[in-house]
């Protein structure tokens, strides 16, 4: 975990104890039991996190920096950038169905309504947008969105991701934490975990796992 104004990063302690190829969902895959690992990351076009920090390319074993990034584990599964509950924000048409749902974190009840989007990210970007401008994936902590935005404003809405000024907005209710529950009303929605498509859910946790894994760049 970081800390406000903390240098983010230190020289490399060793070689990599792990070479991962592919996209954040196989990040997650391959550091979900092996917590604190050193690896070598590969990312495709598709890695949110390797943007986030700042990673093009895989680093050469020798002088190269690590920086330590988050995991959220949820009831079944385990990502490094971000889950979303519901229709994701750059897909949010006309036809995006609100629902009923509660959302606490920490224990503390932060949305009781209809919103047709829960988002709870460790890092910044979602396929290439900003949409967490705050964002960061190795300060310990998630950062949780609740779009409730009517069906007029989602064009402005998706405008506005790719430079992150979609935020502060009085129908996205954000807030962060360390444990976060969701409870849908009604039918199961969509769930998509980094990226990934999974079985829709009426409830689901996510909890932050700090210091999952430690990545060269």
């Amino acid at each position: 975990m970081i800390r406000p104004g903390a240098a983010y990063g230190t020289p490399a302690s060793g070689p990599p104890e792990l070479d991962v190829q592919g996209d954040d969902a196989a990040l997650a895959a391959a550091v979900a039991d092996r917590p604190g690992a050193l690896v070598r990351f590969e990312p495709n076009g598709r890695s949110d996190l390797a943007r986030a920090v700042g990673l093009a390319r895989p680093p050469a074993d020798n002088g190269a920096t690590e920086v330590t990034i988050d995991g959220l584990r949820t009831d079944e599964s385990f990502a490094v950038n971000a889950v979303v509950l519901g229709t994701p924000p750059d897909q949010a048409r006309v036809w995006a169905r609100t629902f009923p749902v509660a959302v606490t974190v920490d224990g503390r009840d932060t949305f009781d309504g209809c919103a047709w989007c829960v988002l709870v990210a460790s890092g910044q970007y979602l396929r290439g947008l900003d949409v967490v401008p705050r964002g960061h994936p190795g300060d310990g902590q998630a950062e949780v969105q609740v779009y409730a935005l009517a069906a007029g404003e989602r064009g402005g809405l998706r405008r506005r991701l790719p430079q992150g000024t979609h935020v502060p907005h009085p129908r996205i209710r954000q807030t962060k934490g360390h444990r976060v529950e969701i409870t849908v009303g009604g039918r199961a929605r969509r769930l998509e975990i980094d990226g990934h498509r999974h079985p829709p859910r009426r409830h689901l946790r996510v909890e932050v796992i700090p210091g999952a894994a430690r990545l060269l760049v």
